[in-house]
C-alpha cells in the first residue's frame, strides 16, 4: 500500500484567484472520514489510498456516482488554511476547492522541494509554499499563454507577499517546464488544468518526460481534474473544460511513472458533466464539478531519467 501519507487532492487556464467557488456536496473534512485510494507499492501515512485498477469511472451524463470520501485533515494542514495573512479573495474559494484536505493528502514537510504545472493566479502555489516553509523551495510555472491571458498581473501581486519568498517564478513552456535547477524533486502538482494542455497544443510527452527526470526516486506526480463523462476521453477538453479519468491514467502510466493512489475527496455524484467547468462560464456551479485525483510515483527503475 502506498503511504498517502500524502493527501490526495486540489485549480487555471482554469483556476485563478477571482471569488465565487462554491461548495461541494457535504462541505470540508474536519478530521473524520477517510480518503480511499488503491495503492500497489509501499508507504505510510494517514490518508489510505487505493489503486492498482483501472482510475476510469463509470458514469454517464447524470454523474458518475461515487461519493465524496473526505480525507481526514491534519493539525498542520489546518493551521495553513486558518492563517490570518491569508487573502479574503483565497478564502471565497476554500468551500470549493477543499485546502485543508488536499494538503493533508499531500502530506508536504517543511524543507521539501514542490513544483505546481500552470500555478496561474497563485492560489495553491501559496498553499505548497506555506507547507514547505522558509527552507523548501517552491517552482510555480507558467506559460506565456497563461501569463498573457490572464495571470501576469495577480501572479505578480502574490509573489510580492512575504510568504512567497520560498517560491522560485518558472516562466516556461509546458513542453519544458522546470528549469535545470529543479531536481530531485518531492512532488508535482497539475491541479484543474491537464485538460487545457490537450487544446493548447503541448507536447505532453515531453512535459511528462521533463517532470520524471525531476523527481527524486519515489517523488509523487499529483493529477487532478475535471471529469469527463465515461468514453467522451479527450474530446471535451476545451468545450467542456473536462477529461476523461482513465485517459489521464492511461497517458502518464505510459510516461513512465506507477500509479500509486486515488482519493474521492473532490468527488460530486450530483455533477451531470455536462458542463463548461471554465471559471469564467461555471458561474454559481464553479467548485461544484467532480474531479478526480490521481497520484503517480517515480519508480525506482527510472532513476536515470
Amino acid at each position: 500500500m502506498l503511504a498517502l501519507g500524502l493527501a490526495l487532492a486540489a485549480g487555471p487556464a482554469c483556476k485563478g484567484t477571482s471569488k465565487g467557488e462554491g461548495a461541494t456536496g457535504s462541505g470540508s473534512a474536519s478530521g473524520s472520514g477517510s480518503a480511499s485510494a488503491s495503492a500497489s507499492g509501499s508507504a505510510s501515512g494517514s490518508a489510505s489510498a487505493s489503486a492498482s485498477g483501472s482510475a476510469s469511472g463509470s458514469g454517464s451524463a447524470v454523474g458518475l456516482g461515487k461519493p465524496r470520501v473526505p480525507v481526514p485533515v491534519t493539525a498542520a494542514a489546518q493551521a495553513i488554511v486558518d492563517a490570518p495573512d491569508r487573502t479574503e479573495a483565497d478564502r471565497a474559494l476554500d468551500a470549493g476547492r477543499h485546502p485543508d484536505e488536499l494538503l493533508s493528502l499531500l502530506a508536504l514537510a517543511p524543507g521539501m522541494k514542490v513544483a505546481e504545472l500552470t500555478a496561474g493566479g497563485g492560489y495553491t502555489t501559496e498553499l505548497l509554499a506555506r507547507a514547505v516553509g522558509p527552507g523548501g523551495r517552491v517552482w510555480g510555472q507558467n506559460s506565456t499563454f497563461v501569463l498573457e491571458r490572464f495571470a501576469e498581473k495577480p501572479w505578480g501581486e502574490r509573489l510580492a507577499r512575504p510568504v512567497m519568498q520560498q517560491v522560485v517564478r518558472a516562466d516556461r513552456e509546458l513542453d519544458d517546464p522546470l528549469p535545470a535547477d529543479a531536481t530531485g524533486l518531492d512532488l508535482v502538482l497539475s491541479n484543474l488544468v491537464h485538460h487545457d494542455f490537450y487544446w493548447q497544443g503541448v507536447d505532453r510527452a515531453k512535459m511528462h518526460a521533463a517532470i520524471l527526470k525531476a523527481l527524486r526516486p519515489g517523488g509523487r506526480y499529483v493529477l487532478i481534474d475535471h471529469s469527463a463523462r465515461a468514453g467522451a476521453g479527450a474530446t471535451e477538453v476545451e468545450s467542456l473544460h473536462r477529461l476523461e479519468e482513465r485517459t489521464a491514467q492511461e497517458e502518464v502510466v505510459a510516461a513512465g511513472f506507477v500509479l500509486a493512489g486515488t482519493s474521492d475527496f473532490l468527488r460530486n455524484p450530483e455533477d451531470t458533466l455536462d458542463w463548461s467547468t471554465s471559471p469564467r462560464t461555471a458561474g454559481e456551479r464553479r467548485g461544484t464539478s467532480d474531479r478526480f485525483v490521481l497520484v503517480f510515483e517515480k519508480p525506482a527503475a527510472a532513476a536515470g531519467h
